[in-house]
Order: C-alpha cells, then structure tokens, then sequence
C-alpha cells in the first residue's frame, strides 16, 4: 500500500541501481580517483576548446598584495590600534607586515596593466591567443584577471579547493571560472596552452607554480618559454641562481 502511495518502486531505494555516471558515492571513494583525475583534466579542456582559447599567459603572484587603497586601511587601521595599546608586540609585528605589503602594492597595479596590455594588443574573438590564465583568487591574481576584464576581454582562472575558503575573484570571465579538487591538474592546465611565465612577488604557492615551469624547461618536457620575474630585489633576495650555479647544482643556462 505504502509503495503505490509513493508512486516508488522497492528499487529506487537500492544505491546499487543508480547510474554509474549519477552515483556521487561510487566517484567520491578512493578507488575512482583515476576517473576524478580524468575528469577534471577533460572538464577544462573541452571548455577551453570551445571558447577558442589558443594560447595563455600564467599569471601568478601573492594573494596577500592588495591595491594600494586598501594596504593603506590596513596600515592606519593598525597604527590607530598601536597607539592605544603601544606595548603590545603582536599588533607592532603585524604593522610591520602590513607596512611591508604596502610597499609591494605598486606590483598590483603593474600585473594589471601587464594584463590589460597582453590582452589588448592580443586577443581576437575568433582565435583567442595569449589569454591572461591566474589561479583565479585574490591579489596579484585578482589584479591581472581586472587588467583583462578592463580591458574587455576574456581571462581564466584556475581555482583550488582548500582547507580554508577561497572564492574566485570577480574580474574572471564567468564562463572560464573553474574549481579544481586536485593540484596536479591544476599545474597541467597552467602549461598545457602556456607561451610564457610571469610570477609577481608572492609565497609558497607562487613559487610551487614557478618551479614547476623551471624545472618542465630544464628537463626539456615542454618547449622553453619566456619565464619573467617581476621585482628583481625581492627574487635576488629569495633565490640565488647565481649561487646554485657556483655549487654546480644547477647549469649556466639554467640560470
């Protein structure tokens, strides 16, 4: 009686006659990660296609450098709370951050008007070439995404899911927004389609992705491409190459 009622069947209950390609309890578990990878590398590429996106430029950079707009806030909202607790030496390490962020907020500014003019000079409707490609979040990505969208058109962004939240930032061009569950595709995205590397200053995402490219160019994997590093104080500071040559760890060229 119960069943006629309902208008089910006894099967509609079983999770074994769900089909396969609906069944998101059989591709969570560990056994269809090979199909989860498959997917998510064919997901992209069947978009990208279809939006006639040729070739990319990667973007990658801090998410912590903001506009100088809001840097600055930061900074007096901090020296005002300095002032009323003037011993107090998280606040003093944290205005120490942020003084520092506001002086690299000049990079924001220049990866967007790096991006407004690749995509300018670059991109037609028909053939898109050299389409600015960011980790799709916030700051320096952010900024190169806005350069693009000033500049009417089109940019990628490659986002992550992580522990904490990330959002996509809201310069990316809607249909080109995607979401990826692992960093390996991810990475395969960024080279697939890539003419050249620019990396802002930025932390250990930034320099995960900027090694990736070193390292598919050194062992010849990928055809070599323009790698360029915006701010030779803080790269000279972060990396000798110079010195990784001295130890033999690395070749001349390689530098």
């Amino acid at each position: 009686m119960t069943e006629r009622n309902n208008n089910r069947k006894w099967w509609d209950n079983c999770p074994s006659y769900i089909v396969a390609h609906k069944d998101t309890v059989l591709l969570e578990r560990d056994e269809l990660r090979p199909v989860r990878l498959q997917l998510e590398l064919l997901k992209p590429e069947l978009i990208l296609s279809e939006h006639n996106i040729q070739s990319t430029i990667v973007v990658f950079g801090g998410t912590r450098i903001v506009e100088k707009r809001k840097a600055a806030a930061k900074v007096a909202r901090l020296e005002k709370k300095l002032k009323a607790n003037p011993k107090n030496d998280k606040i003093k390490k944290q205005l120490k951050i942020a003084r520092s962020i506001l002086s690299k907020s000049d990079f924001y500014d220049e990866a967007r008007e790096f991006a407004s003019i690749v995509s300018r000079q670059s991109q037609r409707p028909v053939q898109r070439e050299f389409v600015i490609v960011t980790g799709g979040g916030p700051g320096i990505m952010e900024a190169a995404n806005r350069g693009a969208y000033e500049s009417r058109a089109v940019s990628i962004g490659l986002n992550i899911t992580l522990p904490f939240e990330q959002r996509p930032n809201k310069y990316i061009t809607r249909d080109l927004c995607f979401q990826f569950r692992y960093f390996a595709i991810r990475k395969m995205h960024f080279m697939l389609r890539a003419k050249a590397l620019v990396a802002f200053p930025g932390g250990f995402g930034t320099l995960d992705e900027l090694f990736e490219g070193l390292t598919l160019v050194q062992t010849k994997k990928i055809e070599p491409l323009p790698i360029i590093l915006f701010g030779e104080d803080y790269w000279r500071k972060m990396i000798d190459f110079e010195f990784m040559v001295s130890e033999g760890t690395i070749d001349p060229e390689d530098a």
